[in-house]
């Protein structure tokens, strides 16, 4: 068995320690916290210099904060698209564009068309609601850029 001098003596107490030039604390207090049970130190001992904080900070020193992120979000206010072209500023360009209509079959218009067909029309003028921009969903495209903007239906 070796003896307990061939591993040096024992790290000094930190509690021992003499207060650094100009401390203001109260007498008999370690300069630093103490170490909470179970933390690999003595109990009451304090902890050393920088331990247990972020490189650059420590007791008395600031930890540094990351910086604040600040996002700007435009709005623009809930515009009503009818079944006529609309002016709105497109979200792909960017641009302020009268929308492009362009008409669909719609729900309206295919139950216009059973109608028709169940009231004796069935010589091809059932098809007549296909036609009529009135009886067909309406969806709006941008002239420059030729995305889809909105769509409005009839049913």
């Amino acid at each position: 068995m070796e003896s307990k001098a061939e591993y040096g003596a024992p790290p000094p107490n930190y509690n021992d320690a003499t207060q650094p030039p100009g401390y203001q604390g109260t007498p008999g207090q370690p300069p630093y916290p103490t170490a909470p049970s179970g933390a690999g130190y003595p109990p009451g001992a304090a902890y050393p210099p920088g331990a247990g904080y972020p490189p650059g900070a420590g007791p008395g020193v600031p930890a540094a904060q990351p910086p604040v992120v600040v996002q700007t979000v435009y709005m623009q206010p809930s515009q009503q698209f009818g079944f006529q072209p609309v002016q709105t500023t497109c979200p792909g360009c960017n641009q302020m564009v009268l929308t492009r209509v362009s008409y669909t079959p719609g729900a309206l218009t295919w139950l216009s068309c059973g109608g028709l067909f169940f009231i004796g029309c069935v010589f091809g003028c059932c098809l007549i609601p296909f036609c009529v921009d009135g009886l067909q969903d309406a969806d709006h495209y941008c002239p420059n850029c030729g995305r889809h903007i909105s769509s409005c239906r009839r049913l």
